[in-house]
């Protein structure tokens, strides 16, 4: 079985970092791409990464340059560590590097704001011919850098592929299995996190423990219908991507999609929250498009819908508290599995 020996990860965010970190830990050689300069030169310096993931010495072997052709020379595998929002921005510029049919692993989740494409749709239309799959699952990046057991998946329409990021990535404290549904495996990510910001509005709430597993129960029911809809098979939500990555999002203290509906839940602004983190809370900006699609669908999903209108049209969590719990009855089987 083919294992890349030589990974670049671009985006230094914690994830990227913590995923660069095990990559070198189990053997790997690699490089990290940074987008700042200056922060390249301190990383570089102080081998950590107090801006994105304060608290861990970085390997020393890992090269780290804001110049990503630099780091390219016999790279086999590269990771697009890169927030959504700025994906296109990143990968537009940088495509013309790449060497030919080096695949390519997307571990962002969101959507793109307009035309709600997923990453690796993004990434499809400016990266080339070149075969890109998605890694998603229960992966706090703090718990990955500290070498803590965890497990994911990944997955590509080519299972040659699959099986080469599943081989490289895994190690004694990170499982990684595979799945043949790349579009379910890459929306699991992404819609759990607008499910997350309720989550964390139960705790900004002081709601209790039985509130937050029904909403939870209920928000991998909201991410199979709509990902269905899209094109992912439905089991694919109830395993790691889905419920594995729901379940993380929601109750980790260190999730930035629960913490920000935390401090909703107490009566912070929106936009006071958003100007206060170094690190993007992807389900902000993916509450409007799961929004849109919901009603392109006709879906019911409520849970999504009431985040939508906290965020984007101000209303209070409590109000959205009572607007779930006196919604008409239903059978809980209706949509299960």
């Amino acid at each position: 079985m083919d294992v890349a020996q030589r990974v670049v990860v671009v985006g230094d965010g914690g994830w990227g970092t913590a995923l660069a970190e095990m990559l070198a830990t189990s053997g790997k050689e690699g490089g990290l791409w940074s987008h700042d300069p200056e922060n390249a030169t301190q990383m570089n310096a102080s081998r950590q990464n107090p801006r994105f993931l304060p608290g861990f010495d970085i390997h020393p072997s890992i090269r780290i340059d804001h110049d990503l052709e630099r780091l390219l020379p016999d790279v086999d595998m590269l990771v697009s560590a890169v927030p959504t929002a700025y994906l296109r921005d990143v990968w537009s510029h940088h495509a013309p590097l790449l060497p030919e049919r080096v695949p390519l692993l997307s571990v962002s989740k969101g959507l793109e704001q307009g035309s709600h494409l997923r990453p690796t749709e993004i990434l499809g239309e400016l990266v080339g011919d070149r075969h890109i799959g998605v890694l998603s699952g229960p992966n706090i990046a703090r718990e990955i850098a500290r070498g803590l057991p965890a497990a994911t998946v990944v997955s590509s329409p080519s299972p040659e592929t699959t099986a080469m990021f599943q081989h490289t990535l895994s190690s004694e404290t990170f499982r990684v299995y595979s799945n043949a549904d790349p579009k379910g495996v890459e929306l699991g990510g992404v819609l759990k996190n607008v499910i997350a910001i309720a989550a964390g509005m139960c705790d900004g709430l002081h709601l209790g423990t039985n509130a937050k597993a029904s909403l939870c129960t209920r928000g991998v029911i909201e991410m199979a219908r709509l990902g269905e809809r899209l094109g992912g098979t439905r089991r694919t939500f109830f395993g790691m991507s889905g419920l594995g990555d729901l379940l993380t999002t929601c109750y980790s203290p260190a999730s930035r999609n629960r913490t920000f509906g935390e401090r909703l839940g107490r009566g912070e602004l929106v936009e006071d929250i958003v100007a206060s983190m170094t690190m993007v809370a992807e389900g902000v900006r993916t509450s409007a498009p799961v929004h849109a699609l919901m009603q392109e669908h006709d879906l019911a999903l409520p849970i999504s819908e009431q985040v939508y209108y906290v965020i984007h049209e101000g209303k209070s969590p409590r109000d959205v508290t009572r607007a779930l719990m006196t919604r008409g009855m239903k059978d809980e089987a209706e949509d299960l599995l």
